[in-house]
């Protein structure tokens, strides 16, 4: 043992610290030189990319202050009117600003601040450009404690993406000193042009496949184009419909979420857009969302402004008159054509009857329209048709068609149809049902109209189901206003009777077709059960016209008979009801059964996709799946080309499909989507579709 000098334990300490402070040092080495290594790696890009496409300069607000925030600006330059910039979440392609500052020490640089952006779309991609001239400010917090001599040092380094609709260029500046320091530049319009922070707390939810945002807003403030940009990325469609409320002080948003993120996020920040250059920078907390208000204009950012009025008005008057030749509507004809006949004796008679029934189409139609608002509106996943959806209103329509084919059968007689009075409450009543007949085949010609009749304010919306009614019911009011046109018609005979027991026929198929789509809607123990219910209510019109015939009062009979049937079906059909599952195995296609998770999964598979919509009272749809789907010719080529088919059934009411209807734009079905490979947004088919055109579809894909 030895004892060692105080100077030999000093030297051996200082020399372990030495070494420990060398082994903490080498990963701080390491980490500098990788850091040194990806600047020089950075200054070599931006050597050779220049900014010749979009220049960029910087300027500085004035001297910094000690404690206060400098104001630093980054002003872009194209040098042509073709080239843009990108937001900071460019969307689905571009590239957003990256910028590394060099600033004394303690000193911070903020969150970059931006004008707000425009929506461009290219190839169903959404991108949010600058167009023109614009600058990005960048606050910098100076230190209460700074040293502050003029203009500091400061250097930096900025990469970016200059594109036009055909090529994208990358473009960098590396900034100096001498850069830093020039003085000047528009910071008054700059600062207006930046989106401010909304000085309240807006709150987001996630639901149903959508990202809903309740951003306050004072209800005096004007939304020409709404349109809100989100800042996170990988967490919204960008393309899609955006769904706006208005409620009071609040504006309630939906859009859907990417099908490619996860739908997580702490918080969500954006600009919410009033038009094409002012909005609000908004910061939105987790947190209960309702849906309530006035659903406001809202743009299709997948094809650019919305329709103007005037054309969704004309298609909605084109797409009603184009209704009476469709084939759920012929056997209403039957009605009208016997009520036009019966006007033919005094011109007073005929406009009446015209009114009358115009009156009942457009009623009907406006009503329909409203009440699938309101529900919307109370949050209720409807769309057009959705009366069709409902068991109850589908057996009410079956009673009405087996009466009215009795009665044109000449099994009974009402005397609303066959005596001299009550003509206006007749055509009235036959306004009525034709319009509920027609809605099933609305699609394929209101599907612009009635897709912004979902999105418009609601008396727009009324108005275009209004136009729907007119036209549906023109041909009708025109006859009975213009006497050439009533001249035409054949003079009132026997033939009146003949014909209407010829239109019992077409009546008599729409019956078996609605007890179809009953045992659909509520399976086979319901569609039993209303039978048994129908039968009673045939009996009791037999016995009517027996009662008629022989002169006797007949209608306290029927009363009688009729009571135990629809007492029985009262209590029956309830305790009945139960909704089959979809076939899908009896589709030469194979489909799978649609949902968003179906969806995502059959697209990530890198094949081509097809999706169609359908309901089994959808005239359309069972036309276009007989011509063109459901085709050996279809299902080889899909075979071939490896398509993937997907089914959405919209007999019964299903909120996802829906919603995602609404998300197309589109109000009802039929609805077919064709996914390519690789491309975000799928192109929608005509709603009317001819024998070879799935088949040529698949075969581009091969």
């Amino acid at each position: 043992m030895f004892a060692a000098s105080p100077f030999a334990i000093h030297a051996w300490f200082k020399a372990l610290l030495l070494a420990i402070a060398a082994l903490l040092a080498f990963p701080t080495a390491l980490w500098a030189q990788e850091v040194d290594a990806e600047r020089e790696r950075a200054l070599t890009r931006i050597e050779r990319a220049g900014d010749d496409r979009i220049s960029v300069d910087l300027f500085a607000d004035g001297a910094p202050r000690a404690g206060e925030t400098w104001m630093l600006a980054l002003r872009f330059t194209p040098s042509a009117p073709e080239w843009h910039g990108y937001w900071a979440n460019p969307g689905d392609a571009g590239l957003g600003m990256q910028l590394e500052l060099d600033l004394p020490e303690g000193w911070q640089a903020g969150e970059a601040l931006y004008p707000v952006p425009k929506r461009l779309l290219i190839a169903e991609l959404m991108n949010h450009i600058y167009e023109g001239e614009y600058a990005v400010l960048v606050p910098v917090k100076v230190p209460a404690d700074a040293v502050i001599e003029g203009i500091p040092e400061v250097t930096g380094i900025v990469e970016y993406l200059a594109c036009t609709d055909e090529i994208c260029v990358p473009q960098g500046a590396a900034f100096s000193a001498g850069q830093a320091g020039v003085l000047g530049g528009d910071f008054a319009r700059w600062r207006a042009e930046v989106a401010p922070m909304l000085d309240a707390s807006a709150t987001f939810t996630v639901t149903d496949g959508a990202l809903r945002l309740g951003i306050p807003l004072p209800g005096s403030v004007e939304l020409s184009d709404p349109h809100v940009f989100i800042a996170n990325t990988q967490l919204v469609d960008y393309a899609p419909f955006q769904n706006f409320w208005r409620d009071g002080d609040r504006l309630v948003v939906e859009i859907p979420l990417s099908e490619f993120g996860t739908g997580e996020a702490e918080r969500v920040e954006g600009i919410l857009a009033f038009d094409e250059q002012t909005g609000v920078r908004f910061v939105a907390a987790r947190g209960e969302v309702a849906v309530g208000g006035e659903r406001l204009v809202v743009m299709n950012s997948a094809e650019g402004a919305a329709p103007p009025l005037w054309t969704l008005i004309l298609g909605a008057l084109v797409g009603g008159l184009i209704l009476n030749i469709m084939p759920c509507v012929f056997p209403i004809l039957s009605l009208k054509a016997i009520s036009l006949a019966r006007a033919g004796g005094g011109e007073a008679e005929a406009r009446a009857e015209g009114l009358a029934y115009t009156a009942g189409v457009v009623l009907a139609c406006v009503a329909l329209g409203g009440i699938m608002l309101a529900l919307r509106a109370a949050g209720e996943q409807v769309g057009w048709a959705f009366q069709l959806q409902s068991p109850g209103v589908v057996i009410v329509l079956l009673v009405l068609a087996t009466v009215i084919t009795l009665n044109f059968a000449g099994i009974f007689e009402l005397p609303s149809v066959d005596t001299g009075g009550g003509h206006g409450r007749s055509a009235f009543a036959t306004g009525l049902l034709a319009a509920v007949a027609a809605t099933p085949c609305t699609g394929p010609f209101m599907a612009a109209a009635l897709g912004a009749a979902l999105l418009l304010p609601t008396p727009l919306a009324l108005l275009l189901f209004a136009m729907l009614g007119l036209g549906l019911a023109l041909p009708f009011l025109l006859i009975g206003f213009v006497p050439p046109l009533r001249k035409m018609l054949p003079k009132p005979g026997a033939w009146m009777e003949t014909f209407r027991r010829a239109m019992a026929i077409p009546m008599g198929l729409t019956a078996l077709a609605l007890i179809w789509l009953t045992v659909q809607l509520g399976g086979r123990g319901f569609g039993g059960f209303a039978l048994v219910m129908l039968f009673g209510i045939v009996l009791a019109l037999f016995i009517v016209g027996r009662l008629q015939q022989a002169g006797k009062m007949a209608w306290p009979a029927f009363g009688l008979v009729v009571a135990p049937f629809l007492i029985f079906g009262a209590f029956a059909l309830p305790y009945a009801y139960a909704p089959p599952s979809r076939d899908l195995s009896a589709s030469l296609l194979e489909p799978q059964a649609f949902s968003r998770e179906a969806l995502a999964e059959a697209r990530n598979s890198g094949q081509p996709v097809f999706v169609w919509f359908t309901a089994d009272w959808c005239v359309t749809c069972k036309v276009n799946e007989s011509v063109a789907i459901e085709r050996e010719a279809t299902a080889q080529a899909f075979a071939d080309a490896g398509v993937v088919a997907i089914v959405g059934d919209w007999t019964v009411r299903d909120e996802e499909i829906t919603q995602f209807l609404t998300e197309q734009g589109a109000a009802g079905v039929p609805l077919y989507l064709w996914y390519e490979p690789g491309v975000a947004e799928p192109e929608q088919l005509p709603q009317v579709l001819t024998p070879e055109m799935l088949s040529e579809r698949a075969q581009k894909d091969r």
